[in-house]
């Protein structure tokens, strides 16, 4: 067995090698050494005995990260080829004009992303960047979100706001309902009830917040309007991201239909969840020539 060190993608041998992580430290817990992990492209934190662990090759870490590289493009084109669609029916309703003749600006909903990864969160930036969404992103720790919130609302006044990281029930846990056997979730649903405290409404803020595994129904009732995980299961790094682009770029006009919504994200309905919500695409006429 090769030596593990902080920094290293690893894979679980007893889960079947099916999920990489990077090692982000390596304790001693009843006199056994134990690395903590996190998910190389899951919203996951874990740990394992290193015992358990296996060191994987660049060729192996390079063929999980295409993989996961293709699954993010295919959705890119989805969500482009929508937009296109969308944006001419939109035009075309009640104009005896060709869409492409009509002259608007368009205004897509902005937001506020503040991630426990700080990896994750750069990767997101660039993605939000590429997607033309407004985001304003910063590297806040699971369990200082809630402190943080209503700083960022107040200066950055966000369509959108994301509360993510990593999450992960607690080893051994088996009570689904009790938010204490999971690693992050009662931080989440403390930073959505700020963040409900300073905006009440859910068409006027609306908020994604959670990561892998969740408490997916105490976020709902603090006050999200989409959460992770109805089943408990793993959640894709940018299926965040891909939800805020349907949400930023459907008309105020629209309450989105959830299966849209979701259809939007990698994971789908057992990853990630929600309740009717209102887009934040605002549509403007005419187009100023200055």
């Amino acid at each position: 067995m090769s030596t593990i060190n902080v920094g290293d993608i690893v894979a679980r041998i007893s889960h079947g090698m099916d999920i990489l992580f990077k090692v982000e430290e390596v304790i001693e817990h009843r006199g056994k050494a134990v690395a903590l992990l996190r998910g190389l492209d899951l919203r996951l934190y874990a740990d394992s005995p290193v015992a358990d662990l296996e060191k994987k090759t660049p060729s192996e870490i390079s063929a999980y990260r295409q993989a996961y590289i293709r699954q993010n493009s295919d959705m890119m084109k989805r969500i482009f080829q929508r937009r296109m669609q969308d944006r001419e029916n939109f035009l075309a309703r009640g104009s005896t004009e060709k869409p492409a003749a009509v002259e608007h600006f368009e205004i897509p909903g902005s937001v506020l992303h503040l991630d426990g990864d700080k990896e994750y969160l750069d990767l997101c930036k660039t993605t939000y960047s590429q997607l033309s969404i407004k985001a304003y992103g910063f590297h806040v720790p699971e369990n200082k979100q809630a402190d943080q919130v209503v700083k960022y609302l107040i200066e950055y006044t966000p369509d959108i706001l994301v509360m993510t990281g990593h999450d992960g029930l607690i080893k051994d846990k088996k009570d689904f309902s009790d938010i204490n056997n999971y690693r992050y979730s009662k931080h989440f649903v403390q930073a959505v009830r700020r963040a409900r405290e300073y905006e009440p409404g859910r068409d006027d803020l609306v908020i994604f917040a959670g990561a892998c595994q969740s408490h997916y129904e105490a976020l709902i009732e603090a006050g999200a309007n989409f959460a992770s995980s109805p089943q408990r299961v793993l959640i894709h790094a940018f299926d965040p991201v891909f939800i805020v682009e349907k949400i930023a770029y459907s008309s105020i006009t629209e309450v989105l239909s959830l299966k849209d919504i979701l259809n939007n994200t990698i994971t789908g309905i057992e990853g990630v969840g929600g309740i009717e919500s209102r887009g934040r695409f605002r549509m403007g006429y005419p187009k100023s020539p200055y």
